[in-house]
């Protein structure tokens, strides 16, 4: 069993494949596990390397406590102890401001931070009230229907009940992730870090808009866009084919010689 070291917390990730590196992340719901569509169909073109933080998962869950601003350290310790370089880290959620972060402390392993269904944690103005107004509205939703379509529960009744019960295998909770938004990095930061960012969201997100996810792209100067038509928050696992097609593309494009200027 693959363990890695974060300060002293035992965490468990997997290795499968070989080829370009991609390192997932999981939200407040998920674990190493929750990517089985994605390791299943891309692990034949690309190294793909999941996690569990601790809390979540096989890893360490005994402290008292957890706090989301060891996440991050949690994601360079793999990316350490495999000593991978190259990488495009994939976030999912919440996920995704530990992977922003991750890749902005190890920029010379990371490439490219793909924000799923998330800004990062992108310390800006206009982003964070845009934000806000995305939540008061998810607020008032079912917590399923944040995450899955309606139709997809009526259809995926099994789907939608593993889906579920991934939680019930995590000790952290979802208030335990919300301080990575705390002094969260500058659009200067992130520039200048040299790390790509892609913004990766889909049409029928209820967490996050469309429109806050492109107002951000328009901001974040050289980052990519991808909006899949007719995915939800929970994309990756409701409409896997089409955010399988979309990770592709962005680590093929990651990987594509560079033209002479």
């Amino acid at each position: 069993m693959p363990l890695a070291d974060s300060d002293g917390t035992s965490l468990y990730y997997e290795r499968h494949g070989s080829g370009p590196a991609i390192l997932f992340v999981h939200g407040s719901g998920g674990h190493h596990a929750a990517w089985w569509q994605q390791v299943a169909a891309l692990r034949d073109e690309f190294t793909v390397v999941t996690v569990d933080l601790r809390g979540f998962g096989n890893s360490d869950s005994s402290m008292p406590e957890f706090d989301g601003q060891d996440f991050p350290g949690d994601v360079v310790a793999v990316l350490d102890q495999e000593d991978l370089t190259d990488v495009m880290l994939v976030g999912q959620s919440i996920g995704s401001v530990a992977a922003l972060r991750a890749g902005l402390l190890r920029p010379e392993r990371v490439s490219r931070v793909v924000l799923g269904h998330s800004l990062g944690g992108i310390s800006h103005p206009e982003l964070k009230e845009l934000a806000a107004a995305d939540r008061a509205e998810a607020v008032e939703l079912p917590v399923i229907d944040r995450l899955l379509t309606k139709s997809f529960q009526r259809e995926r009744a099994d789907l939608t009940f593993l889906f579920q019960q991934m939680g019930t295998f995590n000790v952290a909770r979802m208030q335990d992730l919300r301080n990575l938004d705390t002094d969260g990095p500058s659009l200067e930061e992130i520039e200048a870090s040299g790390v790509e960012v892609a913004f990766l969201a889909g049409e029928k997100d209820a967490v996050l808009s469309v429109r806050t996810v492109t107002r951000a792209h328009e901001l974040l100067a050289g980052s990519h866009l991808e909006i899949v038509p007719g995915a939800p928050h929970s994309m990756y696992w409701e409409t896997p084919q089409a955010y399988n097609e979309a990770v592709a593309r962005l680590r093929r494009t990651l990987t594509a010689p560079k033209e002479a200027a």
